[in-house]
């Protein structure tokens, strides 16, 4: 009986509102939200790319490689894993969860995370808890949520792990698109704090967040946290840009 009225719930909710790609908006099946010609114009990033960041490399090489982005500056995080670059439609969708408001589309951006978790990388140890990259509370006034938070909850139910908001951002930054990666890297100096009483001693984490630039704002996460005593720091991104 339980089933049937699920199954009778799930068939008026197709009636009154129809399945459609959120990308293209053509119909689909049931519980289909991105068809496989939108999912097709964000390509997978796929090996030789660099073991710490993730960072695709167009040439031929053989086994793991660090990148010189990575050998210059010694990351903070263990290693950030992105599954896709943010391009076409997926950079889009992250564009309208992220300054759109359209927060129902969370779902649809953990499923990327959840993919970004299936690496070797990524379950190469125990997994304490997710901690997402906070905002400043000024710029979480102006956009209504933290995307990264939304994220990290999403994915918590999907996997079980709990979520330690243990970060706070106590100095304002300007937006980091127009910088490079030495001025992105100036912008962020000290703007990350540990949260009072969280405690992240001898704990395994992986940070949250929408997408992956240049890993400034990553590393500066991750620099607090090792400070503050975590055993492990790992990222994932919904994309790399």
């Amino acid at each position: 009986m339980r089933n049937l009225i699920g199954n009778l719930i799930n068939t008026l909710g197709e009636l009154f509102y129809p399945s459609n790609c959120v990308g293209c908006g053509h119909p689909q099946d049931p519980g289909i939200l991105l068809c496989p010609d939108c999912r097709a114009t964000s390509p997978r990033i796929r090996a030789p790319f660099c073991r710490c960041c993730s960072r695709p490399f167009d040439g031929l090489i053989e086994g793991e490689f660090v990148c010189p982005n990575c050998e210059d500056r010694t990351p903070a995080f263990d290693c950030v894993v992105s599954s896709y670059h943010a391009e076409g439609v997926l950079r889009d969708l992250i564009h309208r969860f992220k300054y759109g408001r359209q927060y129902y589309l969370r779902r649809l951006l953990a499923e990327y995370l959840a993919e970004a978790m299936q690496d070797v990388r990524i379950q190469a140890s125990l997994i304490h808890c997710f901690v997402p990259v906070p905002l400043h509370p000024t710029r979480l006034r102006e956009r209504g949520f933290n995307q990264a938070e939304a994220l990290a909850e999403t994915l918590s139910k999907r996997t079980r792990l709990p979520v330690l908001r243990g970060l706070e951002r106590r100095r304002y930054t300007n937006t980091q698109t127009r910088f490079d990666r030495v001025e992105r890297m100036q912008n962020l100096r000290d703007a990350f704090a540990l949260r009072e009483n969280s405690d992240v001693r001898g704990k395994h984490l992986v940070l949250v967040d929408d997408v992956l630039t240049t890993g400034s704002t990553l590393h500066e996460c991750a620099l607090v946290l090792r400070a503050a005593g975590a055993e492990s720091v790992r990222a994932i991104t919904v994309a790399r840009g």
